[in-house]
């Protein structure tokens, strides 16, 4: 499996054609205690870039982009019940949907963990 990272603090990790995709640790930590995440419809197409989940906290509303384009295959129905897990473990049971990549060539436009780093360093 391989993971990415967006300017955007979208992470993807991916395994064969599919992606599983969250909002980064660094992420979280900027928008607080989350209260709620809309998330997108199963076998709704994506396009990267896109704004396909809303990510609620008691400071702000923030988007969620999909790092790149696909396919909506599956979404973390334990948000539901459980928005906190982004907090807990964003790059981990936090995840928010998972997607049928439709070109596994976009992913040369995102960050590897290291470079992620260094550009959150930045910030």
């Amino acid at each position: 499996m391989s993971r990415y990272f967006t300017k955007d603090h979208e992470w993807i990790e991916v395994s064969g054609e599919e992606g599983t995709v969250g909002i980064t640790d660094y992420a979280q930590s900027q928008l607080g205690d989350i209260t709620y995440v809309e998330l997108p419809a199963e076998g709704q197409a994506v396009k990267a870039g896109e704004a396909v989940s809303v990510v609620d906290s008691v400071k702000a509303a923030s988007d969620a982009y999909s790092p790149v384009s696909g396919t909506v295959a599956a979404v973390n129905a334990d948000l539901d019940s459980a928005p906190e897990l982004v907090n807990s473990d964003a790059e981990g049971a936090g995840w928010l949907f998972k997607l049928t990549l439709a070109d596994s060539g976009e992913l040369a436009a995102l960050m590897d963990k290291a470079a992620y780093d260094a550009y959150v360093a930045g910030l």
